[in-house]
């Protein structure tokens, strides 16, 4: 089976390339690399809704395109993580980040398993694992922003809704035995 290359694909792709512009940006010498950042992780989640809009739209959904694109969000979302445990050092934004990479790393085995044995189609994404994700990213972008903004304590939002992101992670995850 051939690699299909379409317009999706490359957004996919190309959400894959900001990973490590972000990481550069991270550690720049620069009073705005925070802003910065979050403004990249905000396109990587933009390109995230565009290429699966555009498979769907144009029906140019492929094999390798539904493969790529959680890959490419677990990438983001692990790296990302990283960057702010390296940063913010404590065990309290630690724990909540090894937990949801950890529960990453589980779902794409399950998922990488259950396609083996041909039951790719019963591992669904949960209405509760779609918040979780959305809490996640809000809580990974007010993190990585991490100023405070108007005299609203950003990072200590983005601290309190990493843990809410970890309380959903533990929830989402599938019963033992069954698929998410």
């Amino acid at each position: 089976m051939a690699i299909e290359f379409n317009l999706p694909t490359n957004i996919t792709l190309l959400r894959i390339a900001l990973i490590p512009l972000l990481t550069v940006v991270f550690y720049l010498p620069w009073e705005q690399s925070n802003v910065a950042c979050t403004l990249i992780f905000i396109i990587a989640g933009l390109t995230d809704w565009l290429d699966g809009y555009l498979a769907r739209k144009m029906q140019m959904e492929t094999p390798f395109g539904a493969f790529l694109d959680p890959v490419a969000d677990k990438l983001m979302v692990a790296m990302v993580l990283v960057l702010i445990v390296q940063q913010q050092a404590s065990p309290s934004i630690a724990i909540p980040a090894a937990i949801i990479i950890g529960r990453e790393i589980t779902i794409a085995s399950l998922r990488e398993w259950m396609a083996e044995i041909g039951q790719r189609a019963t591992v669904k994404v949960s209405q509760l694992a779609k918040w979780k994700t959305g809490i996640q990213m809000l809580s990974i972008g007010l993190l990585l922003y991490r100023d405070d903004l108007l005299g609203v304590p950003v990072n200590t939002i983005g601290y309190w809704l990493l843990y809410i992101a970890a309380i959903l992670t533990l929830w989402s995850m599938p019963p033992s035995g069954r698929p998410p």
